[in-house]
C-alpha cells in the first residue's frame, strides 16, 4: 500500500453503536462512535495486554473500554483510565496505541494511513461530478486478489470482448485504439476508449485519439488511491472502492448511482434492483483476476504489456512515485 494517503476502507453504515474489529492494509483496526456520533479508528490491539479492542464496549464517556481489564481509550488512541489503578490515578503516557485520523463523507468513511500525519493535514477528495441528486445502490464483494490488481482490472480496455462477452464487451470490438488518457492533476485521470471491430486497420496510437472524447460521456475515472468511477452518461455512474485487506484480499465496494428517476424511494430502489448485473459482471472479472501471478502489481514485474495498456502504466507509475515520494519522507515503505 502506498503510506500517508488517504484510504476508503468502510461504508458508513457499518459503523453504528458498537465497536466495529477489521483488517485493513494487513492491519487490525477498531472503529466506534462517541455518545457525539464522532468516528475514531486505533489499531486493535491493546496497550496492556494486547487483547482485541473490538470486543470491548463503548463506555458512557464515549471511550473505548478494553473488554479484558477495562483500560479505557480515547480518540487519540491514549489509555483514559487503568480501573485497577483506582479512578483519580494518573495513566503513564507510554499507556497508548496508534490511532489513524478518520474522514467520513458521501457515506464512506477514509483512514489517513500512515504513522505522523501532518498538522496540515487535508480532508480526502471525491469525485466531484457526484451530488446529492444521485442515489447509489451497494453491494461488497470479496477477492482473493491484491488490491493493486483489481484497481487495474477497471482500468483495462483489452479485456472487454473476452471476459465480458455475453455482457457489456458483446460486439467483437478487440480492436483497442488508443486508449486516450487525461491527467486532470497529479492524483486524478481519466481514460477514454476507442475498442471497434477489427477491420484490419492499424490502430491509433494514445496520442492520435481525442481526449476528451467529443460528444461522448462515458469515460473512466480513477482517483489515488483506491477509488474508481465509471462515468456511463449524464445520469448514471457506477463507483467502486477497492478497499485493501491484506496482501492477497480485497474488498470491492461497488455503487450503482442514477438520477434519472428522481422519486426518492423509486429512485433508491431501482439503483438497488441494478446491483445484480453489476455483480455479476464483477465476478467475470474476478475470475480471471485471482489467477494472475505475481499477487501484487509493480512497475517491473515481467509483464510484457501493449499499446492498450497505456492506463495501466500511468498508474503504476504515479503509484511508484507516490510511494517514493513516503520513502523520502522517512515513512514506512510499501508493503507487497
Amino acid at each position: 500500500m502506498i503510506p500517508n494517503q488517504w484510504y476508503v476502507v468502510l461504508d458508513a453504515s457499518q459503523v453504528r453503536d458498537a465497536p466495529v474489529g477489521v483488517t485493513r492494509m494487513g492491519e487490525k483496526l477498531v472503529f466506534w462512535r462517541d455518545n457525539d456520533g464522532q468516528l475514531s479508528c486505533l489499531r486493535d490491539r491493546c496497550a496492556h495486554r494486547g487483547a482485541e479492542l473490538s470486543k470491548g464496549r463503548v463506555v458512557s464517556n464515549g471511550r473505548l473500554q478494553c473488554p479484558f481489564h477495562g483500560f479505557e481509550y480515547d480518540s487519540s488512541g491514549h489509555v483514559s483510565k487503568i480501573p485497577a489503578n483506582g479512578q483519580n490515578a494518573p495513566v503513564p503516557e507510554r499507556f497508548g496505541v496508534h490511532s489513524y485520523p478518520t474522514h467520513e463523507n458521501h457515506d464512506w468513511i477514509w483512514i489517513w494511513w500512515g504513522e505522523d500525519p501532518p498538522a496540515d493535514l487535508q480532508p480526502p477528495r471525491y469525485f466531484d461530478d457526484l451530488d446529492d441528486s444521485f442515489v447509489y445502490g451497494q453491494a461488497r464483494d470479496a477477492w482473493d486478489a491484491h488490491y493493486t490488481r483489481v484497481i487495474e482490472n477497471q482500468l483495462d480496455v483489452v479485456h472487454l470482448p473476452f471476459v465480458h462477452y455475453n455482457t457489456i464487451g458483446s460486439g467483437c470490438r478487440t480492436l483497442v485504439e488508443g486508449p486516450g488518457v487525461l491527467w486532470r492533476d497529479e492524483d486524478l485521470f481519466e481514460v477514454y476508449t476507442y475498442n471497434k471491430v477489427d477491420d484490419g486497420s492499424h490502430p491509433r496510437t494514445p496520442d492520435q485519439v481525442d481526449v476528451p472524447r467529443p460528444g461522448v460521456d462515458f469515460k473512466l475515472e480513477f482517483l489515488f488511491p483506491n477509488l474508481w468511477e465509471n462515468h456511463i452518461s449524464q445520469d448514471v455512474r457506477i463507483v467502486a472502492a477497492f478497499v485493501p485487506v491484506d496482501d492477497e484480499h480485497t474488498l470491492l465496494y461497488l455503487r450503482f448511482y442514477q438520477r434519472f428517476l428522481t422519486l426518492p424511494v423509486l429512485g433508491k430502489i431501482v439503483a438497488r434492483l441494478a446491483m445484480p448485473m453489476n455483480l455479476y459482471i464483477a465476478h467475470q472479472d474476478r475470475r480471471v483476476v485471482v489467477t494472475q501471478q505475481p499477487k501484487a502489481s509493480g512497475l517491473t514485474i515481467g509483464e510484457k504489456l501493449i499499446q492498450g495498456d497505456r492506463p495501466i502504466v500511468e498508474y503504476r507509475r504515479r503509484r511508484q512515485q507516490l510511494i517514493d515520494r513516503a520513502r523520502q519522507a522517512g515513512t514506512r515503505g510499501e508493503r507487497q
